[in-house]
């Protein structure tokens, strides 16, 4: 798994813009800067901005992928969603039991 470091880069062209955002989100991004953990209001922004791009191109990838898949293999069903999702959970479960015994 690679492991991505966002950074704002203060060199990388920047363009003023005037948005409308939640209070309490813009109340978070103020503590996040008095605490240190960011810059600016601004570098907390463009962060979040990076990571919604990001992520959409990640879920794109992934739509592709599925269709794909499904034009190979026929439909995804809901059942087969359903048994891989308890898979999943008993996975996690045998996981967790297995952390606690190591310590």
């Amino acid at each position: 798994m690679q492991l991505r470091v966002l950074v704002y880069d203060e060199y990388m062209q920047k363009q003023r813009v005037t948005v409308t955002v939640d209070e309490e989100l813009l109340h978070d991004a103020n503590r996040a800067v008095s605490e240190g953990r960011s810059r600016s209001v601004s570098e907390w922004i463009s962060e979040a901005m990076a990571q919604r791009r990001d992520r959409d191109r990640r879920l794109a990838v992934l739509s592709r992928l599925v269709s794909e898949y499904e034009a190979e293999h026929g439909v995804i069903t809901d059942d087969e969603i359903a048994e891989q999702a308890q898979q999943d959970r008993d996975a996690a479960a045998a996981f967790r039991v297995a952390a606690r015994r190591a310590g």
